[in-house]
């Protein structure tokens, strides 16, 4: 028998005494949030069957892990740690195979291959329709900054525009929870930016 409390405890410890304190996006609180969106999603979409749902959650914990070591291709290093250490919780080949491909869809550009995949990019990115999209947002843009991903505030701002002018969720339920708080957002986003470029 899987013990996920214990695979959840390791890895929150993990990445409670790990992690930088320049991930003000990519932290323990994102990690929380991907793996109680899983259930919630998945919930939604009718999965009922424990093992579905296991691999979901085991994969959900997995997803940032990689960031303990770095950022760019963390999704491969967070594989690589998952295959590692989940023979020690029981986890077998097929399972872990599963779980890796699982983390691999949360690449971006998102390319999930199924409905687990779907589920998992799905809560990866649930606050861009949630009320507090703004300041998660506002803490994904310090981030990049810090890391040098963007140049520019401005950058993030053009590159967030783009994002979210481009995102569709996967799943059917939420497409139906969170793209009209997505839409909105952006809405706002383009309407602060008209009215900035009249007060130039």
């Amino acid at each position: 028998m899987i013990n996920v409390t214990a695979i959840q405890e390791h890895v929150l410890s993990a990445l409670k005494e790990g992690l930088s304190p320049k991930l003000t996006y990519h932290n323990i609180n994102h990690t929380l949030d991907v793996n109680i969106k899983c259930l919630e999603i998945a919930i939604a979409e009718g999965i009922t069957n424990k093992d579905i749902l296991l691999e979901l959650q085991i994969a959900s914990i997995y997803h940032d892990v990689g960031f303990l070591f770095v950022y760019v291709g963390h999704e491969e290093k967070g594989c690589e740690i998952a295959k590692n250490e989940l023979p020690n919780f029981g986890v077998n080949d097929k399972m872990i195979e599963n779980i890796c491909d699982i983390i691999m869809a949360t690449k971006i550009p998102q390319s999930p291959k199924n409905l687990l995949q779907q589920i998992i990019c799905d809560a990866d990115l649930d606050y861009l329709g949630r009320e507090d999209f703004f300041n998660i947002s506002e803490n994904l843009c310090t981030e990049v900054l810090e890391y040098k991903i963007v140049s520019s505030k401005n950058e993030w701002e053009e590159r967030q525009v783009y994002f979210l002018q481009t995102h569709n969720y996967f799943t059917q339920s939420s497409q139906k929870k969170r793209m009209p708080g997505m839409i909105k957002h952006l809405q706002k986003i383009m309407a602060d930016k008209m009215k900035n470029k009249a007060l130039l």
